[in-house]
């Protein structure tokens, strides 16, 4: 019996709902395994860092000669110092290194890594000036729980609360807002302190403090994808704690583009979850309310939870065969299923803490706004983990994410909903990953923040663990990947991405680029936290050339083809021109070229 019979018939729709409820059943999970790892007897020398994903984009492995774990400013002082007197490369890892790109890497086997996994204190909150100092390597679940005790509220932040402050702030994190300072966290920072290189008058290290006064270092600082220094403490201003009426209303997606470019300004918190194949849009109604309306909601988003192991090995099979037969409908199938799941289980949202009962759901802000509940764990043996913990076979995807200015929005949805007119199954493979997530951003005074109000769209999508097995339609995906790179000139997320979403980025930033790249010079004049990768995105090396040119490149996003080569020719996927937007190159499979020997 073919698999795309076998799947539709109704014992295994029933096996595949089981499995699903074990997937977001709530358990105790495993801890994720420390991103940096070292071989020698001391544990600290001799090591390797990657992300929690466990691949950078082009599957190279970061080598390191070593890692320190500073545990006060002093400390940090101290070791910049000695790296700069010997002129090492150094980077700065966090606890949980979520960042897809090679942020993290330092150059070469003699670089030193900085980790910021003991600098994770609060050190002051001041309720009357609503400002908040912490060290950088907090989490924003610490900094959220810590602000709230002091009835304060950070009013955005991003929805996985696995993140670190500094992290954040070399990213450019952000969650969904264009009301106030907008979503972006670095938006809230009055003021910081970064360790920089420095010459031997200053012991070859110096302790910058930077606030509002100066400007232009602010705006550097604020997003600086770690390649000025290592922040040691951050402030921000907060707000006093208040409370949020959440609403998940499903809708068609006919009217999204035009529905997409001012809903958020309707909402303060509004963000869209858009489902393209199944023609559904998941709007989140989200605004503040007076603290005397009744409630205590909170979020435990379903797929942030812990995970059984045999279930994601499970899933993760059931998708790898999908690939392996071309079996579109059977990934149409499980999305639906994976969909109804998250939209009966209110995402994660529950009225009281223990269950949902009904919209609206309302609760302070402090209990809604993230979460990342497979982060709390015990030692189980890797019988849960949270979904994407590659020491077990579990999700192992690409993420693609790029902000299109507002005046765009409305052009590009419409361009993604032609390219499904053609290929109405083509994108049920991203609804087995929640979609298409849907956020508002605002202008940053950032330099490498956004440069204007826009809609971020954030695209989650299968990986093949071999990379020179191409994945079913992959045409499509990487058709709006460059739609939304190159038609409309997003900017990409820079903690996401493929490189190809780098390739000639810096250039759209025009002056700040310029701006930030004076103030990279003036803090670390011979490039010791930056590495090869953020050298070519920042332009300084082969004219911002990140893309790499080889065999089965397009394949995992390290190029956009150019030739057939850079594709699959040998499995019958060839570089052509993209269906709708003809400037793309994309790797298309054509049966009738396939070799009659393959």
């Amino acid at each position: 019996m073919g698999k795309a019979v076998f799947i539709k018939t109704r014992g295994v729709i029933v096996f595949r709902l089981q499995f699903l409820y074990l997937l977001l059943c709530m358990v105790w999970c495993s801890p994720p395994e420390d991103p940096i790892k070292c071989f020698s007897q001391s544990r600290t020398s001799n090591c390797t860092i990657t992300n929690s994903y466990g691949a950078f984009p082009d599957r190279s492995v970061c080598r390191a000669a070593d890692v320190v774990y500073p545990t006060s400013e002093e400390e940090l002082v101290s070791v910049v110092g000695k790296g700069t007197m010997s002129k090492r490369k150094m980077k700065v890892a966090t606890r949980y290194s979520h960042s897809i790109p090679k942020l993290v890497c330092p150059d070469g086997e003699e670089g030193l890594l900085i980790s910021t996994r003991y600098l994770n204190r609060t050190l002051k909150v001041e309720p009357s000036t609503m400002t908040m100092t912490v060290e950088s390597g907090v989490t924003l679940r610490q900094l959220i729980d810590e602000a709230a005790k002091a009835g304060l509220a950070l009013p955005c932040s991003p929805y996985w609360w696995g993140l670190t402050v500094g992290g954040l702030l070399a990213t450019g994190a952000h969650g969904s807002s264009l009301w106030g300072k907008g979503s972006s966290v670095h938006d809230y920072i009055v003021g910081l302190r970064i360790v920089t290189p420095a010459g031997p008058k200053d012991n070859y290290a110096k302790l910058r403090v930077i606030d509002t006064t100066q400007p232009d270092d602010l705006s550097a600082t604020r997003v600086s994808l770690g390649v000025l220094g290592v922040i040691s403490q951050v402030t921000l201003r907060l707000e006093p704690l208040f409370k949020r009426s959440i609403t998940y209303s499903v809708k068609n997606d006919s009217d999204l583009g035009e529905q997409a470019t001012e809903f958020g300004k309707q909402y303060e918190f509004a963000d869209i979850t858009w489902y393209p194949s199944q023609q559904k849009a998941v709007y989140r109604i989200d605004d503040r309310v007076t603290s005397n309306v009744s409630g205590n909601g909170h979020l435990d988003f379903i797929g942030f939870r812990s995970a059984l192991s045999i279930a994601l090995a499970i899933i993760r099979s059931s998708e790898e065969t999908q690939e392996s037969t071309s079996n579109a409908d059977g990934k149409c199938i499980d999305a639906k299923l994976t969909t109804w799941a998250l939209m009966n289980g209110a995402y994660g949202l529950t009225n009281n803490g223990i269950g949902f009962t009904g919209y609206p759901v309302v609760g302070y802000h402090n209990r809604l706004q993230a979460s990342g509940t497979c982060l709390d764990s015990l030692e189980d043996g890797l019988t849960t983990v949270c979904p994407w913990d590659s020491r077990v076979k579990a999700q192992f995807f690409h993420q693609t994410t790029f902000s299109v200015g507002l005046s765009k929005v409305k052009s590009f949805i419409q361009d993604v909903q032609k390219l499904r007119e053609l290929e109405p199954k083509a994108l049920c493979g991203l609804e087995l990953y929640n979609g298409i997530l849907m956020r508002y951003v605002k202008a940053s005074s950032a330099y490498l923040g956004k440069q204007e109000e826009a809609v971020d769209f954030d695209i989650t999508y299968y990986r093949s663990n071999d990379p020179l097995r191409p994945r079913l339609y992959e045409d499509i995906i990487e058709e709006i990947e460059q739609i939304g790179l190159f038609k409309y000139g997003g900017l990409p997320h820079w903690g996401k991405n493929r490189n190809l979403a780098f390739d000639g980025a810096i250039n759209k930033y025009g002056r700040n680029a310029e701006a930030f790249l004076k103030v990279k010079k003036r803090y670390d004049p011979l490039g010791l936290f930056s590495n090869e990768w953020t050298e070519k995105v920042l332009g300084i090396q082969n004219t911002n050339e990140v893309t790499i040119l080889k065999e089965g490149c397009a394949l995992e996003g390290l190029c956009v083809c150019s030739q057939d080569l850079h594709c699959a020719p040998q499995k019958g996927f060839f570089c052509r021109p993209g269906r709708l937007y003809k400037d793309a190159r994309v790797c298309m499979y054509l049966s009738a070229m396939v070799s009659a020997t393959f």
